[in-house]
């Protein structure tokens, strides 16, 4: 390995290596596992190099050289870069792969096509593809390496976000053909324009023989096509529009399906696509174009497209029964989607166990017993309880599971059978293939709740944390608030989360949050910020680090801590220095430092909270507030002799305030996607759906009072969402606006306890119709503003009773 990437050995040398990791959280312990320790602006893989040692971990890709000799049977290869190292790797992997090679870049519908080009092709060859998608830069090239001989097609997918890396992918993937999806506005604050975009998307293609692209597309002023000429490769294009090798027109479109029709050596086919809307469409037209130059006949890629079927692009972790989270994942129905969701389980701490309910795994194109091989390979390293596997093959290969496993020959089978106690407090994974029917299972597994739910994307989530941690300088700590439900989002549920992306500190309002996330398996630091005095004992018990703010909390700390025999208990040291809230005014400190020399107590930090971050008219005051917070701060630290951490900066004041970053930072709502950067991703949708739909004369009243009129004969319909699940009373009778099937509903009349009206005369609403109060289409802050408050009533207003649905690729 040394002589392919440039590289010095040290230590042990020609250790094999068949599997490829850069996580040390999700990594399963093999002495054949090669560690990459990427280095980032927030992460540093070589830190974990000796935790990894102790787990088994013998390989290593390193650019920063440890002192090999305390690891005697390890092999470290350092070079410059470990990224371009773990391409070079995936490259000498893809020159070994004799089969096709499809690379598929664009700025929309990357995985969609993938996936449809799975479903269409999985029964009559064996395929490899990216899991997920994985198409950055770091996963691309471990999206090559699952390359093996018996494949004789791999699909990948190859994504951007600056100039310069897609000639990095292009080396990796070396593909034979391409498809250009689509170019939209994604990353568009990296390029100059969509032209120089369009570029450098395009440099994935040089060397390929064939590219299939969409002819009646324009770029700038400049047609598609224009642009692919320098490539000198075979250009197929197809068009629902003028000219093209391929041209497809479209018959006709219900809710539900486009009749379509191809001409094809001068004879018209026609085809149903099972989808209406404009963006799925033109992602199934590449997927049948494909297949024609494949070379499959017209009526079996007919069949196959009709067959097609949504993408689920992500993983529901719910609450289950008797205590139990489901986690539900249909997405990537192969050995590498299964490895993806075990990932995703082992984030999720548990004190009970796991359990993983598995379907056949259809369209593998392996030997049933090879695959299983690998599958039950995959579960042993990740310490389940029990194995659940469902369907006639699973069930034929039983002897390669542990003896405790169950097996069911179908979804019926498992049903009729199952034992409920057997998931008490458990983590279950749920990844079954459709035809199995899985979703009846995840029904009886999911506790029980009314349709109105707050769904959390995860991944949102990770990137705004990742946002507000690039704005930080080196060294700058993330305090992560997760008080009051963590905003509405589900306390447990984030900490775990941000546990796992390593957040450096937890703060919980009070001291029973915080018990509740220690017993739910927490380990971070957290700060309580308003601790009562009587709840000093579990505050202890549990671990958990107190704000002082007062002489009485002081005191009252002391007797505790005397009583029961402790010294050096971490606190945090809460000023004063404008929002008059709580804290220690300057005027406190000659009464609070004789108390801080307490050999009890050891100050971890001192705080303060700004005021009016946010607001440009207010910077004159919180400077002033960050003045006098260098002031005390001062003062403290020379009076007690000794250094402690300082943090005054909120969600905004991050945004806003980089010279006042200190030690630490707090970030609280601009982890929920509200904030001044445009990058910033919606994290919750507040979703319900359509109950009624009653049609009313002019004249006619709706609602309590009789307040909500209707002027003209109207389409009103009821949806199962009140004041009692967070959807405010002030936004009754046209005030707020909620959104059905993209389309914007004001409120009528009063809006009751548990449900609401909404006018939808002249909109296509059927009953069953999703609702989204707010989300993607409608933000939290537009809501907030129509309520008259402000985004953190509305998020943290939403009740417990409302069922939390948690989101992840």
């Amino acid at each position: 390995m040394g002589s392919l990437l440039n590289g010095k050995v040290y230590g042990k040398k020609d250790l094999p290596v068949t599997s490829l990791s850069i996580d040390s959280r999700t990594l399963t312990p093999s002495c054949d596992t090669l560690f990459v320790a990427l280095t980032g602006e927030q992460h540093d893989g070589h830190n974990y190099i000796a935790e990894l040692y102790k787990r088994g971990i013998r390989a290593f890709l390193v650019s920063t050289l440890p002192d090999y000799r305390v690891f005697p049977e390890a092999g470290f290869c350092q070079v410059d870069n470990t990224l371009a190292g773990l391409q070079k790797i995936a490259s000498a992997m893809r020159q070994l792969f004799d089969g096709e090679v499809l690379a598929i870049t664009g700025s929309n519908g990357k995985t969609i096509v993938k996936e449809w080009i799975h479903q269409c092709l999985g029964e009559t060859m064996r395929i490899h593809r990216s899991p997920k998608s994985y198409n950055s830069q770091v996963g691309v090239p471990l999206s090559v390496w699952g390359l093996n001989p018996e494949h004789q097609l791999a699909l990948i997918e190859a994504g951007i976000s600056r100039p310069g890396e897609m000639e990095k992918l292009q080396q990796v993937i070396q593909p034979d053909t391409g498809i250009f999806t689509h170019l939209g506005t994604a990353h568009q604050e990296h390029f100059e324009s969509m032209e120089v975009k369009l570029k450098e998307k395009l440099k994935l293609f040089r060397g390929c023989q064939k590219v299939i692209y969409r002819a009646d597309v324009h770029v700038g002023s400049r047609q598609l096509c224009s642009y692919l000429e320098d490539l000198q490769t075979e250009i197929v294009d197809w068009s629902m529009e003028g000219e093209a090798r391929y041209k497809y027109r479209e018959i006709g479109r219900t809710s539900s399906q486009t009749s379509m029709e191809v001409t094809l050596n001068s004879n018209n086919i026609n085809f149903i696509l099972p989808f209406s809307d404009d963006a799925s469409v033109e992602n199934a037209l590449h997927v049948f174009t494909y297949c024609l130059e494949k070379g499959f006949p017209v009526e079996f890629v007919k069949q196959q497209i009709e067959k097609l079927e949504p993408v689920s692009m992500r993983l529901e972790i719910l609450k289950g029964i008797m205590g139990s989270t489901l986690i539900n994942d249909t997405y990537n129905s192969d050995t590498g989607g299964v490895l993806a969701a075990l990932d995703l389980m082992a984030q999720q701490d548990t004190l009970s166990g796991r359990v993983v309910i598995l379907s056949d795994l259809l369209q593998s194109g392996m030997e049933d017993r090879v695959l299983y091989s690998e599958i039950a390979a995959l579960l042993k390293g990740k310490k389940l309880d029990l194995f659940i596997g469902i369907g006639p093959a699973l069930s034929e290969q039983r002897a390669l599971f542990p003896s405790s496993s169950l097996f069911y020959r179908d979804t019926e089978a498992f049903l009729k059978r199952m034992d409920r106690t057997l998931f008490h407090e458990k983590i279950i994974l749920l990844k079954g293939s459709r035809l199995f029917g899985f979703e009846r299972i995840a029904q009886e597994l999911q506790l029980k709740t009314h349709q109105t739910r707050l769904e959390t994307d995860l991944n949102a989530m990770v990137h705004n944390l990742n946002h507000f941690r690039s704005l930080l300088n080196e060294g700058v700590h993330t305090m992560v608030m997760v008080k009051a439900l963590s905003y509405g989002s589900g306390n447990i549920e984030i900490a775990k989360l941000l546990q796992y992306h390593q957040a450096d500190y937890l703060a919980v309002a009070f001291i029973d949050e915080g018990v509740e996330l220690r017993k739910a398996g927490i380990h971070l630091p957290i700060m309580v910020l308003n601790p009562d005095p009587s709840g000093f004992g579990p505050m202890l018990d549990y671990m958990l680090e107190p704000e002082i703010y007062n002489l009485r909390g002081v005191e009252a700390l002391q007797k505790i801590l005397h009583k029961r025999g402790i010294s050096d208990f971490p606190l945090h040291v809460k000023l004063d220095t404008g929002m008059h809230r709580l804290g220690f005014d300057e005027k406190d400190l000659g009464q609070l430092i004789p108390r801080l020399h307490d050999p009890r107590f050891r100050v971890v930090s001192v705080f303060s909270h700004l005021a009016a971050s946010g607001d440009p008219h207010q910077d004159q005051f919180t400077r002033q507030q960050i003045s006098r917070f260098d002031h005390m701060c001062s003062l403290l630290s020379e009076e007690l002799g000794i250094s402690f951490r300082k943090h005054i900066l909120n969600s905004a004041g991050i945004e806003r305030f980089p010279e006042a970053q200190y030690d630490i930072v707090r970030l609280g709502i601009g982890l929920h996607g509200i904030g001044k950067d445009a990058s910033l991703k919606v994290v919750s949708s507040f979703l319900t759906t359509v109950s009624q739909i009653r049609t009313l004369a002019a004249g006619e009243t709706v609602g309590y009072l009789r307040s909500g009129l209707t002027l003209q004969p109207s389409s009103i319909a009821t949806i199962p969402v009140g004041y009692a699940d967070g959807f405010h009373r002030s936004l009754s009778n046209g005030k707020g606006l909620v959104y059905v099937n993209g389309q914007p509903a004001p409120t009528i009349g009063e809006i009751c306890m548990d449900m609401a009206m909404i006018d939808v005369s002249g909109l296509d609403v059927t009953e069953g119709d999703e609702v989204e109060l707010f989300g993607k289409q409608q933000s939290v802050s537009e809501l907030a503003r129509q309520a008259g408050t402000i985004p953190y009533e509305i998020l943290t207003s939403v009740p417990e009773r409302v069922k939390r649905v948690y989101l992840q690729e």
